[in-house]
C-alpha cells in the first residue's frame, strides 16, 4: 500500500512509538520445580527457536532509534516476557526503567505475561508504574483495566486480554466487564475531544492469527467501538507489521501491529520493527502518520521501511 499526497504536519503534533513482543532473553536459571507446569513446553520452544531468533542486541538497536525520533510516548503491547518467570519479571522492569519516566512509557501485558496461574498478579505488581490510569494510587490487578492515561490531547487506554491458558494455547479474553468499562472511558474522552488509542495484546480482528491464538471476545470490543468510536487500535502478539480497519458503518478504526521488537533478521517472522505516529488535528479532523521503521538485516541501521497516511480520508477511503 502506498503512501497518498503528503499531508502537512503541525510541530505540535504528539508522536506516538509502539513496540511489542519483546521476549526478553536470556532465560534466568530454571528449576524443575519452575518447569512443573506449562512453563515446559515454553522452555522447549525457548530453546529450540526463540533463543536462536530473539536477540537483545535487536532490541536495544530499535530502542536507541525510537529514542533518537524522540517520540512524545511509547506504547508497549505485550509479551515483555516469554515463560513468566519471577526472573524475567523482575529483569523486565529493569528493561522498563531503562525506556524512560513511566509517565511516558505505557504498558499492556500479553499472554506470556500471565504464561502460567499467578503470573499475572505478580506483572501487576512489578510493572504497575506503567500500567496505572492518571491519578490512580490503587493497585493494579485485573480489574484496573481498562486504564486512561491523557497525554496532550491524546488519550491512550489500556486494555488487558491476558490470562493463562492451558497448554499448546495463546488466546485472549475480552470480557464483559472491561467493555463496560471500555465504553466509558471512550464515552467521556470523546465528548473531552481527545484523540482515543487504544492499547490491546491480542488483534481484535477475526483470522488475524490462528485459532490458538485468537481472543475471544472479538464481536464484543467490536460492539463497544462502534457504538463510541475510536481513533486507533494498536495491538501485537501475531509478529506482524498488520494494517487492518475495523469499526463497520461508516466509521473504519485503523487498528495496527507490529512486528517483535527482539526478533533477528532470518527468522520466519519479520525483523524486528517500531510503529512511529505522527498525530494533528482535532476531534472529526484527526491525521495520522504511520511510519514503521525497522530491520533490513544484520548489522544495517534500522531505517524507513513504510509509511502511511491514516487519517479520516484514508480510512474512508479503504472502505
Amino acid at each position: 500500500m502506498e503512501s497518498r499526497a503528503p499531508v502537512a504536519y503541525e510541530r505540535e503534533m504528539f508522536r506516538l512509538a509502539h513496540i511489542s513482543d519483546v521476549h526478553l532473553g536470556p532465560l534466568p536459571d530454571v528449576s524443575y520445580r519452575d518447569l512443573a507446569s506449562k512453563r515446559v513446553l515454553g522452555y522447549v520452544n525457548w530453546q529450540r527457536n526463540r533463543r536462536r531468533h530473539m536477540h537483545d542486541a535487536v532490541i536495544d538497536t530499535i530502542v536507541a532509534d525510537i529514542k533518537a525520533n524522540a517520540p512524545d510516548h511509547l506504547a508497549v503491547t505485550g509479551d515483555l516476557v516469554n515463560l513468566a518467570l519471577d526472573g524475567e519479571i523482575e529483569m523486565a522492569k529493569h528493561w522498563l526503567e531503562t525506556l524512560g519516566s513511566p509517565h511516558d512509557v505505557s504498558v499492556v501485558p500479553g499472554n506470556h505475561d500471565a504464561y502460567v496461574p499467578g503470573a499475572f498478579d505478580k506483572v501487576c505488581r512489578s510493572w504497575a508504574a506503567w500500567m496505572s490510569g492518571d491519578g490512580v494510587n490503587t493497585p493494579v490487578d485485573r480489574n484496573a483495566f481498562p486504564y486512561l492515561r491523557v497525554r496532550g490531547n491524546v488519550a491512550l487506554i489500556g486494555v488487558s486480554t491476558a490470562r493463562a491458558t492451558a497448554p499448546f494455547m495463546a488466546n485472549g479474553f475480552f470480557m464483559e466487564g472491561q467493555a463496560e468499562r471500555l465504553g466509558k472511558i471512550l464515552g467521556d474522552t470523546a465528548g473531552q475531544g481527545l484523540f482515543r488509542a487504544i492499547m490491546i495484546h491480542h488483534p481484535p480482528v477475526r483470522g488475524a492469527v490462528p485459532q490458538h491464538k485468537r481472543l475471544f471476545g472479538i464481536a464484543r470490543f467490536h460492539k463497544i467501538i462502534r457504538r463510541h468510536g475510536a481513533e486507533l487500535v494498536l495491538h501485537g502478539h501475531s509478529h506482524l507489521p498488520s494494517l487492518f480497519f475495523i469499526g463497520g458503518r461508516g466509521v473504519r478504526i485503523p487498528a495496527v501491529g507490529v512486528a517483535a521488537a527482539g526478533q533477528a533478521p532470518g527468522g520466519k517472522h519479520p525483523a524486528a520493527q517500531y510503529n512511529l505516529f505522527d498525530i494533528d488535528g482535532e476531534k472529526g479532523n484527526w491525521r495520522i502518520r504511520l511510519t514503521r521503521r525497522g530491520l533490513t538485516g544484520p548489522s544495517i541501521p534500522p531505517s524507513d521501511l513504510q509509511t502511511l497516511e491514516l487519517g479520516v480520508e484514508a480510512a474512508m477511503a479503504a472502505s
